[in-house]
C-alpha cells in the first residue's frame, strides 16, 4: 500500500489512522516537532525558542506556533504584567499526545 493510501484510507480526516500516524502527520513541518517537544517540558516564550532551536528564524517560528495553535495543541497567553510578553503552553489535547511521543522516543 502506498504512503498516499495509508494516510487517506477511508476518510479525508484520517479517522482510520493509528495514533502514531496522526501524531507524525500533525507534527510534520518545519519546527513543529521541536516546539512541541519543548512545550511538553515547560512554558515557552518566543525569544527563548529562537535561541533554543537551531536554524530557526522569526517567520518560520511564527508559522509553526500558529499551526500548532490552529491544531489546538498549543495555547497562546498574553501576559500583561511588565514586561509584556506572550507564553505558549500545551493544551489538554497537546498533553494527551505526550505518551505517544514518549513511546516513539523509546523505540529510537
Amino acid at each position: 500500500m502506498s504512503q498516499k493510501n495509508l494516510t487517506n484510507s477511508n476518510s479525508a480526516e484520517g479517522a482510520d489512522m493509528c495514533p502514531v500516524q496522526k501524531l507524525l502527520k500533525t507534527l510534520s513541518g518545519k519546527l513543529k516537532l521541536e516546539v512541541f517537544i519543548l512545550a511538553s517540558k515547560s512554558t515557552l516564550r518566543f525569544s527563548s525558542l529562537l535561541r533554543d532551536i537551531e536554524g530557526s528564524n522569526k517567520q518560520t517560528l511564527t508559522t509553526a506556533l500558529r499551526e500548532l495553535e490552529d491544531l489546538d495543541l498549543l495555547e497562546r497567553t498574553v501576559i500583561t504584567q511588565k514586561p509584556l510578553h506572550i507564553e505558549y503552553n500545551l493544551t489538554e489535547k497537546g498533553k494527551s499526545l505526550i505518551p505517544i511521543l514518549q513511546q516513539l522516543e523509546g523505540l529510537v
